[in-house]
């Protein structure tokens, strides 16, 4: 007859009969696994670098200080109207445009009293 004895000093796996150990990382294994781990936020950090520089302000198409006169917006004024009366010689499409950069607007409404600068290009003569 056959007799099994277990003790507790020596752990079995059910398959191959070989003890069990603990997973040991050296140390090129541990830089390994960071290296790996840190892969997505390397490529979101790239991403928001590259794609985040669009949306930044820059002195492009503005004019420098002291070459624009102003003109005041009257009740019933358009930037259509306006552009016709500082510039009849150009095509309004373009003075509009230079008066909407120059001013910044968000868009093409005006407020009577409002000032806007008009570019030197199209500013009256006096």
């Amino acid at each position: 007859m056959t007799t099994i004895d277990i003790s507790a000093g020596a752990a079995f796996t059910a398959a191959g009969g070989a003890p069990a150990t603990r997973l040991r990382l050296t140390a090129r294994g541990r830089r390994v696994l960071a290296f790996l781990a840190s892969i997505p936020a390397i490529v979101a950090l790239s991403i928001a670098i590259v794609s985040g520089g669009g949306a930044l302000a820059s002195g492009e198409g503005s004019a420098p200080a002291g070459t624009f006169s102003e003109v005041t917006v009257m009740p019933g004024d358009t930037l259509w109207s306006i552009a016709e009366e500082v510039a009849p010689g150009a095509d309004p499409r373009d003075v509009v445009d230079a008066i909407i950069r120059l001013n910044a607007l968000p868009s093409g409404s005006l407020t009577a009293g409002q000032s806007l600068a008009l570019p030197a290009e199209y500013a009256p003569q006096h």
